[in-house]
C-alpha cells in the first residue's frame, strides 16, 4: 500500500494537564431483573463519576462503567445492594491507553497508529493533489471552537451525482477506530486494483468526513482520552452528545437532560455548531444522497433506523437482508462477528441521531450505523495494531452493502 508522506502535527502540544486512568477499571455487568437495570440507568444519569461505556440495554444485556479508584468500594457496595455481580473486563485503563498506539509513530500517515485531526486533514489535502481529477475538498461544516469539519468528495463520473454515498466517522471523539476506518476505506477506493473494489467506488460519488466532532476528537488526543462529547460550554459542564442533537426525535429517549452526561442532548436540536453546519451542508445534497453511513464504535454491531422504536419501520425488511450478507462477508476474513438489527431493538432507545435523521427527514435509502470493533476487552482503547484488519473487514461488508444497488440507482 502506498503511504502519503504528510507532516505531522507532533509539536501541537495542549496546554491542559493531560487526565491520567491510572486504576480506573472497566467492569461488565449483566443485569437479571427489572430492578437492577433501572438501578444502572438511575446511576448513570444521577452519578456522572462512572462512565459508562455502553448504555443500559435491558435484562440479560452486558453493561460497561468505567470507575474511578477512588469509587471502586463504593461500587462493590452499589453491586451488593442490587444483587449484582461483574467482571474486571480492564484492570487499569492507563495502561489500556498506554499501549494503544505504537512507541514510535511513523512519519508516513498510514493505518498503524492513530493521527491527530491535523494530520488526517494533511492527508486528504495529499489524496486531493494526487488525484486531481477525482477527489475534491470539502467543507462539510465548523466546529465551536471554530475548527472545519473537512472532507472529500470521490467522483469518477457526473453521471455517478444522483448516486451519493454520505460516510461520516468520529461524532464521539474517544472512538478514534472510525476515523482510521474511515480513512482505510477512502484510501482502497481510490488505489484498489480489486474489480468488486472498484465497480462500487466507479459507479456511486462518495462524500467522507473522518472527523466530524473535530474540538471533540483533538481533546481526546490532548488532554482527555475519554472525552465523548463536544466541547461548547454548558455552566460547570462541556459539551453535547452530537449524536443526540439531530432535529429528527430530539430527546425523546435514551438521551438525557443534565449537561454533565456524556448523552446530554444539548438544549435543543441543532444547538451543535458542529451538528448545525454539518446538517446544512446534507440538506444541500440530500436530493443525490442515496446512502448515509456513520461510523461508531464500539461492539461489532450494524445497526438500522430507527432508535426511537422497535417497529421496523421504512425498508427496515431491504436493509435487514443486505445487512445480514454484508454482516457475512465481514466474518469471512477473520471471523469477527456482528449483529444486525434495528438499533432500539438491538442495543437501546437512543434518539436525536444522525443516520436516524437523514432517514426521517429526507428518506434515504442506505442508512447503516457500523459500531466497529471489538467486544469490550479493549473497548474504546483498540490497539492501533487492529486498525487494518478492522478497514480489511469493514470494507468487505461495504463491497456487498453497494454492490446490491449496481444498476439499480
Amino acid at each position: 500500500m502506498k503511504l502519503i508522506l504528510v507532516v505531522l502535527g507532533l509539536a501541537s502540544v495542549a496546554l491542559a494537564t493531560q487526565v491520567r486512568f491510572d486504576n480506573f477499571q472497566v467492569h461488565r455487568i449483566i443485569p437479571t431483573t427489572e430492578s437492577q437495570v433501572q438501578a444502572l440507568r438511575e446511576l448513570q444519569e444521577n452519578n456522572v463519576a462512572y462512565n459508562f461505556w455502553s448504555g443500559v440495554e435491558g435484562i440479560e444485556q452486558p453493561v460497561d462503567i468505567m470507575i474511578p479508584p477512588h469509587l471502586i468500594n463504593d461500587f462493590q457496595d452499589f453491586l451488593s445492594l442490587q444483587q449484582l455481580t461483574s467482571e474486571v473486563f480492564i484492570d487499569n485503563v492507563q495502561d489500556r491507553i498506554d499501549n494503544e498506539k505504537p512507541k514510535v509513530q511513523s512519519r508516513a500517515f498510514g493505518w498503524t497508529d492513530y493521527y491527530r485531526l491535523n494530520d488526517i486533514y494533511a492527508w486528504l489535502d495529499s489524496i486531493v493533489a494526487e488525484f486531481p481529477n477525482v477527489v475534491t475538498p470539502v467543507v462539510g461544516g465548523s466546529s465551536y471552537e471554530g475548527r472545519q469539519i473537512r472532507g472529500v468528495r470521490v467522483s469518477y463520473s457526473s453521471a455517478n451525482r444522483n448516486r451519493t454515498v454520505f460516510v461520516e466517522a468520529g461524532i464521539h471523539a474517544r472512538e478514534w477506530i472510525t476515523n482510521a476506518v474511515s480513512t482505510y476505506i477512502l484510501n482502497q477506493l481510490l488505489r484498489s486494483s480489486d474489480s468488486r473494489i472498484r465497480a462500487i467506488a466507479q459507479y456511486y460519488d462518495w462524500y467522507f468526513f473522518p472527523s466530524v466532532n473535530p474540538d471533540g476528537y483533538e481533546y481526546s488526543h490532548t488532554t482527555n482520552r475519554m472525552w465523548r462529547k463536544t466541547r461548547t460550554p454548558y455552566g460547570s459542564c462541556y459539551g453535547a452528545d452530537p449524536n443526540r442533537n439531530w432535529g429528527y426525535r430530539w430527546n425523546t429517549g435514551g438521551a438525557s437532560t443534565n449537561p454533565c452526561s456524556d448523552t446530554f442532548a444539548g438544549p435543543n436540536p441543532f444547538s451543535e455548531r458542529s451538528t448545525s453546519t454539518l446538517s446544512q451542508f446534507f440538506t444541500g445534497i440530500s436530493s443525490q444522497t442515496v446512502a448515509y453511513i456513520s461510523f461508531h464504535s464500539y461492539s461489532q454491531l450494524l445497526l438500522i433506523p430507527y432508535g426511537h422504536t422497535t417497529q421496523n419501520l421504512d425498508n427496515y425488511a431491504e436493509l435487514k437482508q443486505v445487512g445480514d450478507r454484508a454482516a457475512a462477508a465481514l466474518a469471512s476474513r477473520f471471523g469477527t462477528r456482528y449483529t444486525v438489527g434495528n438499533i432500539a431493538a438491538t442495543i437501546y432507545v437512543a434518539t436525536g441521531g444522525s443516520m436516524d435523521w437523514a432517514k426521517g427527514t429526507y428518506g434515504t435509502r442506505i442508512t447503516y450505523t457500523y459500531e466497529l470493533r471489538d467486544q469490550g476487552r479493549y473497548g474504546f482503547v483498540l490497539p492501533a495494531d487492529q486498525i487494518i484488519p478492522t478497514g480489511q473487514e469493514t470494507l468487505d461488508s461495504f463491497v456487498v452493502i453497494f454492490e446490491e444497488f449496481l444498476g439499480k440507482l
